[in-house]
């Protein structure tokens, strides 16, 4: 089963046209990483796979999650989840720990008074929070919390519906070395426990080593997709990036070097 299935979607922001007949598809169990230079379409790509962008309307053209063109959100939820740049930005100051992983039952940014929570639900998030490392910290503040914290509750807040797909956004983005090897090891961890990792990022040091198909980005195009082997290669991410680079390997991983 696809997760993913977009076939020949045109895609603006405003009116910027973004992508223009992209087609797509990305397997259940299959870790995969969209890898693109700033101005790629990342971010419309997520955009587009949480609802908040539409491909233009025509003949021969879809746009299908888990196989499904329309879906209902509560349903999504359950099987999909995402940690965006845009939502650790818009996320309250204000908030506590605890109240960012119950706020995943209702897809909100923060806890209103008129939400519930149920014993099984809260039940859920004290796990959540186990698991990732913070429950020490449920009370919290968002805004009192390091950048690798916040990250942290956001993506319990995308796994407490336990779902089997995970949309990561750039995650070790301004963490340090510390909290980016602590936030990769968690990522790992959840490959292990079976979920589906669909990275989405510009740091090639963010791959794990579990992830065995890249996906290269540019301009609104797909311009090489295939064993991360064969993809992440000096003359590729040249391209890709135009600027010349050198790549190392260590233990699967690999990193970017200039080659000047």
């Amino acid at each position: 089963m696809n997760i993913v299935e977009i076939q020949k979607a045109t895609v603006y922001q405003g009116a910027i046209q973004v992508f223009s007949d992209l087609s797509l598809e990305i397997a259940a169990g299959a870790q995969t990483a969209i890898l693109g230079p700033n101005g790629a379409g990342k971010s419309t790509l997520l955009k587009l796979l949480c609802g908040e962008s539409r491909a233009v309307d025509r003949e021969g053209s879809a746009v299908r999650l888990f196989g499904q063109e329309r879906w209902n959100v509560w349903e999504l939820r359950a099987q999909l989840g995402i940690v965006s740049h845009d939502l650790q930005r818009d996320h309250l100051d204000g908030v506590r720990g605890v109240e960012v992983i119950l706020s995943g039952y209702y897809a909100s940014i923060g806890v209103y008074g008129h939400q519930e929570f149920g014993a099984a639900q809260r039940k859920r998030a004290g796990e959540v929070m186990e698991m990732l490392g913070i429950a020490a910290l449920q009370e919290r503040r968002f805004f009192e919390m390091s950048t690798g914290e916040q990250r942290r509750f956001l993506l319990g807040r995308a796994l407490v519906h336990d779902p089997g797909t995970l949309i990561l956004d750039e995650p070790t983005s301004g963490l340090d070395l510390r909290a980016s090897f602590q936030y990769l090891d968690l990522v790992r961890s959840l490959i292990r426990r079976g979920k589906t990792l669909l990275l989405v990022t510009h740091h090639l040091h963010e791959i794990p080593p579990e992830v065995e198909r890249v996906i290269l980005l540019k301009a609104g195009r797909v311009v090489a997709d295939g064993k991360k082997s064969e993809v992440l290669t000096r003359e590729r991410l040249t391209a890709l990036f135009d600027t010349p680079v050198e790549i190392a390997q260590a233990h699967g991983w690999y990193q970017a070097l200039p080659a000047f």
